[in-house]
């Protein structure tokens, strides 16, 4: 081989030699910054990984402790329950149904047509004749209904949710059924016609109130009479004020002072003076309207029942 070709050789050598050796000098730092990187990665990775789903599992488990609270799981020795033929399960019904008398026939009459209906207030000599409808889910749904449920601006005679008409009969005590509560309230539209309980606003003068100070109501059960013993203005005052009496929050007297509380009240802010007076353990109905002289305002004519 001569001097030419073997400094060639060497010259390669010592390029390759040179090459691995910067190779080497640049590749590993290339190759752990690589490796670094991807070690936090994956580290990251498994953290958030882990993270999630030790979340999922807490959140899981409280779903499921929630659902538990709410419904809990029924089983086979479950109190009342029943499985059918197709292995569903069946909760028998533990409440006993509510003892009532037997119907009217004129309200069990409208009742098939509606059983919304509550029962019927008429007073002679009036437009007032009408059913009263009474819907413990949602007081408010006849406000702008008809009976027939369908949108009407006159809506329906409402009976407000807490008051209680009673399913039995004064005739037999009330052992055929509930007693109705010390007062029911009737809430109704002033309509500008007339209609609903616009003749209401005729109240305001006595000799109006003279010639029908009858008011008649039939429950499903029984027909009750009543006698106009106060009429007043007043107003649904705010939730906040407390030192005011709001007629439309008293349904039954617990005791006499209640029934006095209530009583003196109305008889104090009537227009004028009936000569219908009331003991503690008389019933009321309250008919109540909007009225114009305060904002929202009422006008609310009571009577005591006497039949």
């Amino acid at each position: 081989m001569g001097k030419r070709e073997l400094d060639s050789l060497r010259g390669r050598r010592q390029f390759l030699e040179n090459y691995r050796v910067e190779l080497t000098e640049w590749a590993p730092p290339v190759s752990v910054a690589f490796l670094v990187v991807l070690i936090f990665l994956t580290a990251m990775l498994q953290y958030r990984m882990g993270y999630m789903g030790s979340a999922y599992t807490a959140t899981k488990e409280n779903l499921t402790q929630a659902l538990q609270n709410i419904s809990p799981e029924v089983t086979d020795e479950t109190s009342g329950a029943e499985k059918s033929s197709e292995g569903e399960l069946v909760i028998a019904d533990s409440s006993e149904p509510e003892q009532t008398a037997e119907m009217t026939q004129k309200m069990e009459e409208v009742f098939t047509l509606n059983d919304d209906c509550g029962g019927w207030i008429k007073i002679d000599g009036t437009v007032i004749d009408y059913p009263v409808m009474q819907t413990p889910r949602d007081e408010q749904f006849y406000l702008n209904r008809d009976f027939d449920g369908k949108y009407s601006a006159y809506g329906c005679i409402i009976a407000d949710t807490d008051s209680v008409i009673g399913t039995g009969t004064a005739v037999e005590d009330y052992t055929d059924g509930s007693r109705p509560g010390t007062n029911i309230i009737l809430h109704g539209h002033n309509m500008k016609n007339g209609t609903m309980f616009g003749d209401l606003d005729r109240y305001r003068d006595q000799s109006y109130e003279k010639s029908h100070s009858i008011i008649k109501f039939s429950s499903l059960y029984e027909d009750r009479e009543y006698q106009v013993c106060a009429v007043f203005l007043s107003q649904v005052y705010k939730k906040g004020q407390t030192d005011v009496f709001k007629y439309y929050q008293f349904f039954n007297a617990e005791n006499e002072e209640e029934f006095n509380d209530f009583y003196n009240n109305i008889k104090a802010l009537s227009m004028y003076e009936t000569g219908v007076d009331a003991s503690f353990g008389d019933e009321f109905i309250t008919l109540s309207v909007c009225a114009y002289h305060v904002e929202n305002g009422r006008l609310v004519v009571v009577g005591k029942r006497i039949k």
